[in-house]
C-alpha cells in the first residue's frame, strides 16, 4: 500500500463533546437511531455473530445425525431443513453482514471520513437485517416447517415446499434491500469521501476490496431478487416461469441463481482478500509487494465473476461447446487469485515477521483459502466436476472458501482492529489458542469429506453406506471441537468490550499503517470533523 501518513488530524479526532451537536447519545436511543457509523457496524458484527452460533448450531446437529449410519435424532426432511437454514443463515446472516459491519467501522476511518455518506439509510439497512433473521428462524415454526430445497431453492422441487418457503424468500428479499443499500453507501462515502490528497490509488487495499464488492452487489443482489420473486409467482399466481408441466424450464432457475450465486461467492471473499492485504505487511513490516497489481486482480477477478455462472450446472446437460467456455472461464479466475496469493507471499518474503493472533489468522487464510482454490479447479474441469457434483467434495471445497477463507479473514481483521474499536488489547495466549484450535478442528472435519466425496458420497442425504462411517465420525468429531474453539472467541472479545486488559495505544501494531492509526484508542464517537491531509 502506498505510504500514508496524516499531516494533520483536527482536534475533532479526539471526539470532543464540548459543543452541543457532539454529545454522544446514551441508553436504547444510541442503538436504534444509531447514525454514527462506528455503533452501526458494532451491531453489524453482533447480529453476525449470533447468525454464526445459530447456523453453527443447525451444522452441529446435522454432524450428529451423521455420527453413524442409519437414522438417529431426525427424519430425513427435518435434515433438509437444517442443511438448508445452515446455508441460508450462514451467507445472508453471518458472513455478509460481518463483512458489512467491518466496512461501516474502518472504511470512514481509513479514508479519514467523519461517517458513511448516508448515516440514516445506514441504520435503515441494519434494521433490516433482525428482521430477515426472524423470518428465517421462525420459518421453523410454521406448518411443514422451513425451506427444505437446498440454500439454492432449486425448482421444482422450491415450488412444492409449504409457507416456509415464502419466509425464505421474503427473508432474502429483506437480506438482499439491506445489502444493496449498504453498498450504495459504500459506493458513495469511498468516491466522494475521502480525505484531501486520498487519491483511489493511495486507498488502503480493504477500500478497494470493498468498492468492487459493493458495485458487484448492486449488480447481481437485483438478479436474486428476480428470481425469488419468479419463484413466489410460480407458487401463488399461477405462473409457469420454472414448472415444466406449464411449459416453463427449472433450469432457467438455475441459470438466474447462478448469475447471482457466482459473484455472491466473491461477495464473501473479496473484502477477505482486503482484510489479510492490511494485516501481512503490518506483521512482515514491509509494504504490500505490488499494491497496483493488487487492485487491478480484484477487479479482474470481479468481471470475470459474471462470465462463469454455469460451472455449476454441469450436469444439467449443456452441450460440450458451453461446457467447454465455462470450463475454461473458470480456470481464468485462477490467474489473477494466484497474482494475489503470491503478492502476499513475496510481501512476507524476508520481512521481519512476527506471529500475533491476527497474523496467525491471516497466514492461516492464504494457506487453507489456497486449498480451497485449487479443488476449485478441480471441479471446474467439466468431466471430473460430472463424477464429483452434488457429492462431499463439493461441501469440502466450498467450505475451504468460506470458513477457511471468510471466516479466517473476519478472525484476522477482529483481532487486528479490536484494540482501535475496544481501547483495549486482547488476551494474546487466548488469541493463539483460538487459532491453534479452529485451524486444526477444521481440517479435521473438512479434509476428510474430500475423500467421502470422492468415494461418492452424496451430500444432503441424513444416511450413508456403512463404508462412510470412520471419515463421518472423523468429520463429526472435528466438528464439535471447532464449534466449541469458538466461544475462545466470544470471551476474547466481551472481555475487550467490558475493558479488561491492558488499555491499547493509538497504534499498537508496530508495523501498521493509516490513517485509522492516528486516532486514539478506542476510536472517539466523532472523528475527522476536519479532514486529514494525506501526504
Amino acid at each position: 500500500m502506498s505510504s500514508v501518513t496524516a499531516d494533520h488530524i483536527a482536534p475533532a479526532g479526539t471526539g470532543h463533546a464540548d459543543h452541543g451537536h457532539h454529545h454522544v447519545p446514551t441508553g436504547w436511543r444510541r442503538w436504534l437511531f444509531a447514525t454514527n457509523h462506528k455503533d452501526i457496524g458494532t451491531m453489524y458484527l453482533i447480529f453476525s455473530f449470533v447468525m454464526l452460533l445459530e447456523g453453527g448450531a443447525l451444522a452441529l446437529l446435522l454432524r450428529l445425525e451423521l455420527f453413524s449410519p442409519g437414522l438417529q435424532f431426525f427424519q430425513p426432511e427435518l435434515f433438509n431443513q437444517f442443511t438448508t437454514m445452515h446455508g441460508l443463515i450462514m451467507i445472508f446472516g453471518a458472513i455478509m453482514p460481518a463483512f458489512v459491519g467491518f466496512a461501516n467501522w474502518m472504511i470512514p476511518l481509513q479514508i479519514g471520513a467523519s461517517d458513511m455518506a448516508f448515516a440514516r439509510m445506514n441504520n435503515f439497512s441494519f434494521w433490516l437485517l433482525p428482521v430477515g433473521g426472524i423470518l428465517l428462524t421462525a420459518s421453523f415454526f410454521v406448518p411443514g416447517g422451513a425451506n427444505a430445497a437446498g440454500w439454492t431453492m432449486y425448482a421444482p422441487l422450491s415450488l412444492q415446499m409449504g409457507p416456509g418457503m415464502d419466509f425464505a424468500i421474503f427473508a432474502v428479499h429483506i437480506l438482499g434491500a439491506s445489502s444493496i443499500m449498504g453498498a450504495i453507501n459504500i459506493v458513495v462515502t469511498i468516491l466522494n469521501m475521502r480525505a484531501p490528497g486520498m487519491t483511489l490509488m493511495k486507498m488502503p487495499m480493504f477500500c478497494w476490496t470493498w468498492l468492487i464488492t459493493a458495485y458487484l452487489l448492486i449488480a447481481v443482489m437485483p438478479v436474486l431478487a428476480a428470481a425469488v420473486t419468479m419463484l413466489l409467482t410460480d407458487r401463488h399466481f399461477g405462473t409457469h416461469f420454472f414448472n415444466a408441466a406449464g411449459g416453463g424450464d427449472p433450469v432457467l432457475y438455475q441459470h438466474v441463481f447462478w448469475f447471482f450465486g457466482h459473484p455472491e461467492v466473491y461477495i464473501m471473499i473479496l473484502p477477505a482478500f482486503g482484510i489479510v492485504s492490511q494485516i501481512v505487511p503490518a506483521f512482515a513490516r514491509k509494504k504490500l509487494f505490488g499494491y497496483a497489481s493488487m487492485v487491478y486482480a480484484t477487479a479482474a477477478i470481479a468481471i470475470l465473476s459474471f462470465l462463469v455462472w454455469a460451472h455449476h450446472m454441469f450436469t444439467t446437460g449443456m452441450p460440450t461447446t458451453g461446457q467447454l467456455y465455462f470450463m475454461y472461464a473458470t480456470m481464468l479466475i485462477s490467474i489473477p487469485t494466484g497474482v494475489k496469493v503470491f503478492n502476499w507471499v513475496a510481501t512476507m518474503w524476508r520481512g521481519s515477521m512476527t506471529f500475533e493472533t491476527p497474523m496467525l489468522f491471516a497466514i492461516g487464510f492464504i494457506f487453507v483459502f489456497t486449498i480451497g482454490g485449487f479443488t476449485g479447479l478441480i471441479v471446474a474441469v467439466a468431466p471430473v466436476d460430472i463424477q464429483l457434483h452434488d457429492t462431499y467434495y463439493v461441501i469440502a471445497h466450498f467450505h475451504y472458501v468460506l470458513v477457511a477463507g471468510s471466516l479466517f479473514a473476519l478472525f484476522a481483521g477482529a483481532y487486528y482492529w479490536l484494540p482501535k474499536w475496544t481501547g483495549r488489547m486482547y488476551n494474546e495466549k487466548l488469541g493463539k489458542l483460538h487459532f491453534w484450535s479452529t485451524m486444526l478442528s477444521f481440517n479435521l472435519t473438512f479434509f476428510p469429506m474430500h475423500w467421502l466425496g470422492l468415494a461418492g458420497m452424496p451430500r444432503r442425504y441424513a444416511d450413508y453406506a456403512a463404508q462412510f462411517t470412520d471419515f463421518h465420525q472423523v468429520a463429526t468429531i472435528g466438528a464439535i471441537w471447532f464449534g466449541f474453539s469458538q466461544l475462545i472467541f466470544l470471551y476474547v472479545a466481551i472481555n475487550a468490550w467490558r475493558g479488561k486488559g491492558e488499555p491499547a495505544p493509538a497504534n499498537p501494531w508496530e508495523g501498521a499503517e493509516g490513517l485509522e492509526w492516528t486516532v486514539p484508542s478506542p476510536a472517539p464517537f466523532h472523528t475527522f470533523e476536519t479532514p486529514p491531509t494525506v501526504k
